[in-house]
């Protein structure tokens, strides 16, 4: 399983970015594909996840009405659309994959993780 996360970089106080997680090595009907991150210090953080077999889509309520996670089946890739972005966004954000049917915002239920990308909300 890869899991190959794009999108990253700095960004203002308001602004909107687009984090891509390319999947290759399984079928997207098997896993649940999500976002994590994680400020140094802290735990890694479930934020938005996707089961597509499950047809449920999760979010932490930190991003909840902010970020939207959407899966392009044609291209194995799953996004994470970010807006109304705030300095507490800045981390390094994962993507990750969980079987089907757990509840994949959970640390635990992860069996694989992206290298992960830094993004940086500032004034």
């Amino acid at each position: 399983v890869q899991l190959v996360e794009s999108g990253g970089g700095p960004v203002q106080v308001g602004g909107s970015l687009r984090l891509s997680c390319a999947v290759s090595g399984v079928k997207l009907d098997d896993f649940a594909i999500g976002w994590f991150r994680q400020v140094p210090g802290k735990a890694r953080e479930g934020i938005a996840c996707h089961d597509t077999s499950e047809e449920k889509i999760e979010y932490g309520n930190a991003v909840r009405g902010r970020f939207v996670i959407s899966t392009d089946n044609t291209k194995n890739t799953v996004h994470l659309d970010m807006r109304s972005m705030k300095p507490e966004d800045t981390a390094v954000y994962y993507c990750a994959a969980a079987p089907s049917g757990t509840y994949c915002l959970s640390y635990w239920v992860i069996e694989n993780w992206g290298q992960g990308t830094q993004v940086t909300v500032s004034s």
